[in-house]
């Protein structure tokens, strides 16, 4: 039982401070990689000190304490006694807790810890890990590790990735952060700026696999997605003067409260208009509409994710898909396509005209969408023509559309869904 323990808060623990625990070590050492090395040590030890001995009063100060002393060993075995080094040990002094024992009493007071930079560590540690001279693929898996607290298994779970597929892409990562010398630091307010939307960008793409499985047996990925709300979470409380940063978190908390009326008992998906909505969740509503309002007295009106999640309230907020203010979200996809056009927000204004007007006008919208090479490989197009085909009482065609889409389904509950309506045809 003991065991047992040690190990659930050694994973608690380190899912809720990993990313202070490697920014404090990458703030006190200056090089990112060796920090993300000194906290997977450190957690190394917990795991198999605190089932013996039991968890400490201060577990993430034990951890500090414990990867601290493994920089120092570092240092050491490099032969460089420089000035890190020499500020790491004075400031250690005589006592301190000795590797793989509990803390003593004064550890939290000696640990590398300063209150008033842990926000910015944490903030550096986003920047780092969405820098912009990293692949698409690196910044999520490197997010995912050193601000998620991911494993490599996890995240190779998560994207059906082999491990060492993800292995190689976080060592590259950090290979390439080095090469290029990006430093350990809270970028400029004009670097922010620029850099903020792959932050953003990169947390959008983690949600949006977690909500809508491309792949897989799940419809949706509940850690996945979790996750990607908490760095949204986090984001917003680091940078509350950005507007867009309160707009994604809106878009991720109204679209996640959804989730517990998508899915049957048995996984299989429940569309919007056979949703119960009394099981969507009225908590994450109201998050997602006051993160609405935050965008709002910011300033600056609605960005692409402030438009999105005004598209989500308009549905949280609607009895039925009948009463739903189709007209509304019509004109903010408008607007959406305007500020960040795109095959899909055209294809999803198309699905609001159709409730708004009528099929035929958007079938009009779709068909114009048929020579996109960004929906060439995606059901998402022949699955919209075929409701609308549908409701236009071209059944012969409508099953060709059907079809087409499950071939290109990479999900398995999506598939077994397009197939009932097949066969309903």
């Amino acid at each position: 039982m003991a065991d047992s323990t040690g190990r659930e808060a050694v994973a608690a623990v380190w899912r809720i401070e990993s990313a202070r625990i490697v920014g404090a070590f990458a703030r006190y050492t200056g090089d990112f990689a060796l920090a993300e090395d000194l906290a997977q040590e450190a957690l190394a030890e917990a795991l198999v000190n605190w089932p013996r001995d039991g968890v400490p009063r201060n577990p993430a100060g034990w951890l500090l304490t414990v990867g601290r002393r493994r920089a120092i060993d570092a240092f050491r075995r490099r032969a460089a006694l420089d000035d890190r080094y020499s500020a790491l040990a004075r400031d250690l002094g005589e006592g301190g807790v000795a590797a793989g024992g509990p803390p003593a009493e004064s550890a939290s007071a000696q640990t590398p810890w300063d209150p008033d930079q842990v926000d910015d560590d944490v903030l550096a540690l986003i920047f780092i890990a969405c820098h912009p001279v990293l692949s698409r693929e690196a910044r999520i898996a490197l997010t995912l590790r050193v601000v998620g607290g991911l494993s490599s298994d996890e995240i190779a779970k998560a994207f059906l990735a082999p491990t060492a597929t993800v292995q190689a892409r976080i060592t590259r990562a950090k290979k390439t952060l080095a090469a290029a010398r990006v430093p350990f630091a809270v970028p400029s307010a004009q670097e922010r700026s620029e850099r903020l939307g792959s932050v953003l960008s990169v947390i959008y793409v983690i949600f949006t696999e977690g909500s809508s499985a491309t792949s897989g047996d799940d419809l949706i990925r509940f850690d996945l997605a979790g996750e990607a709300q908490r760095l949204a979470r986090v984001l917003a409380r680091l940078m509350p003067a950005e507007p867009e940063v309160h707009g994604l978190l809106a878009l991720l908390e109204l679209t996640a409260a959804r989730f517990p009326a998508r899915a049957d008992s048995e996984g299989q998906p429940i569309l919007l208009a056979h949703q119960n909505r009394r099981r969507w969740d009225r908590a994450a509503i109201r998050r997602g509409r006051a993160a609405l309002d935050r965008v709002t007295r910011v300033g600056r009106g609605l960005g692409a994710y402030g438009l999105q999640a005004a598209i989500a309230e308009c549905h949280a907020v609607a009895a039925s898909v009948d009463t739903t203010d189709w007209d509304r979200i019509v004109l903010l996809y408008e607007a959406l396509g305007r500020l960040a056009p795109s095959p899909v927000v055209d294809l999803n204004r198309a699905v609001a005209v159709s409730m708004a007007q009528g099929p035929s006008a958007a079938l009009r919208i779709v068909d114009e969408l048929k020579t996109s090479a960004a929906l060439a490989n995606s059901h998402l197009l022949p699955s919209v023509r075929s409701e609308l085909l549908t409701r236009l009482g071209r059944s012969g065609e409508a099953r060709a559309e059907l079809e087409l889409a499950i071939r290109l389904c990479g999900n398995e509950r999506e598939r077994a869904l397009l197939a009932k309506k097949l066969a309903e045809l």
